[in-house]
Order: C-alpha cells, then sequence, then structure tokens
C-alpha cells in the first residue's frame, strides 16, 4: 500500500470510530486502530491479524507481558507496551467511577470495586481495603502478588497496612484468576488468622472479598466471619 492510500486508509478507520465507536469493528480493526499510534509506516491490519493469530484471541493478547508480546509477534517495545496497557486502563476507568466517599454498608458496596481492582489480571493479589470510623475507604493497599495460582497472605503486612492508614476497620480481598469466586480451605484459615491478628489492634475485619472474573465471594455474606457489615 503506497504512502498515500495507507494514510486514507488509517483516516477512513479513525473516522469510522469517531462516527461508530467499536461495537462493529472486528477484532482485529480494534487493534490495527490501536497500533496506527505506535507503528507508523507499516500495514497494521495484516500485523493485527497475525499478532491475535499468535494469541488465539484478542483478551489473552492484552493480557500478556510486553515482552512476551514482543518475543511472539515481533513488534516495538512502544507497541508491546501499549496493547499490555488495556487492560490497566480499563481497570483504572472503572476504579475512577467509584463513589469512595459513601460509606460501605454492604458487600455489593465495596465487591463491585473489587472486580474493576482485579480486572484483567493474571496472578493472583492480595489488597487491603482501608476504611475510617465511618466506613469510608481510605486507601486501596497492595500487600502481595503472587505467581498464576499462588500469594501468600502476610499477617504482618497487612497489620501495617492498617496501621500506617489508621484504619479502624479494613476489608481483604484477593483474586482466582481462571478459576471460581469459591474461597478454599487456604482461604478460610489465612482469613481467620488475620481476622484475629486485627482483633488485637482493635482493628474490625469486616469482609474477605474473593473475586473470579465478574463475579466475587464475601465472606461476611455467607456468615463465615460471625459477624455482618
Amino acid at each position: 500500500m503506497s504512502g498515500g492510500l495507507h494514510e486514507d486508509h488509517r483516516r477512513r478507520v479513525r473516522e469510522r470510530y469517531i462516527r461508530e465507536g467499536l461495537d462493529a469493528f472486528e477484532d482485529h480493526q480494534i487493534l490495527e486502530l490501536l497500533l496506527f499510534y505506535c507503528v507508523p509506516r507499516r500495514d497494521t491490519n495484516e500485523m493485527a491479524h497475525k499478532m491475535i493469530q499468535a494469541f488465539g484471541s484478542l483478551g489473552r493478547l492484552w493480557e500478556t507481558p510486553p515482552s512476551e508480546i514482543q518475543k511472539q509477534c515481533g513488534v516495538s517495545e512502544a507497541a508491546a507496551v501499549l496493547i499490555s496497557m488495556v487492560p490497566a486502563l480499563a481497570r483504572r476507568y472503572r476504579i475512577s467511577r467509584w463513589n469512595q466517599r459513601e460509606p460501605i454498608n454492604d458487600p455489593a458496596a465495596i465487591g463491585e470495586y473489587a472486580v474493576a481492582l482485579f480486572m484483567g489480571r493474571t496472578k493472583e493479589a492480595v489488597y487491603l481495603f482501608c476504611l475510617d470510623a465511618r466506613r469510608r475507604l481510605i486507601h486501596t493497599a497492595l500487600i502481595s502478588e503472587g505467581t498464576l495460582n499462588e500469594s501468600a497472605v502476610y499477617i504482618r503486612e497487612i497489620a501495617a497496612a492498617a496501621l500506617r492508614h489508621n484504619s479502624s476497620k479494613v476489608i481483604l480481598s484477593h483474586n482466582h484468576p481462571g478459576s471460581s469466586d469459591s474461597p478454599s480451605n487456604a482461604d478460610i484459615e489465612a482469613t481467620r488468622a488475620v481476622m484475629h491478628a486485627l482483633d488485637a489492634l482493635d482493628i474490625d475485619l469486616l469482609d474477605h472479598i474473593v473475586v473470579a472474573g465478574d463475579d466475587y465471594f464475601s465472606f461476611a455474606a455467607r456468615g463465615l466471619l460471625g459477624m455482618s457489615y
């Protein structure tokens, strides 16, 4: 494709997006449009097809670390970074829409926030939501980030984060990538240990939210903490 035709094609794709949004775009067309902004002089349509084929789906491509995208697809670091940012940007968007000044009085009030926080993550992570006396979110602390299916719950780090942010109450949350939101026996035992440690500091553990995709499990809602919101 010559330079003029190439630029005309890119302009038409951008104009189509402005008119219609992404709903009518095929997956490869979405990726093609994204690549316009980091690949100046190549046919990004063909590149997009090859990249999706390499990973099997657009979702799997977006969730792949930049170094692996570079290795598998032979693209620049700039292109790999831009592609891998998509889930993180979507996550930040959903988090930014959540009203942090509203009191948290039930699992649904924090469950959706937790789902947004773990969107696109392929490794297990543990977060602590630090609340004030009125049950408003003060701070979200990343406690640990593990491998694909394993993450330790560090009681000392949890207690330190709760104290550092002057928390009156906290909510623990972690994810199960590629699995169900049902807690394991290890999850239940770890939750009890955290609750016991925080009791000694006069800090209430209101809930433990386990996230899997768009679903979440609330320990408090299922009566596993011996208390409710």
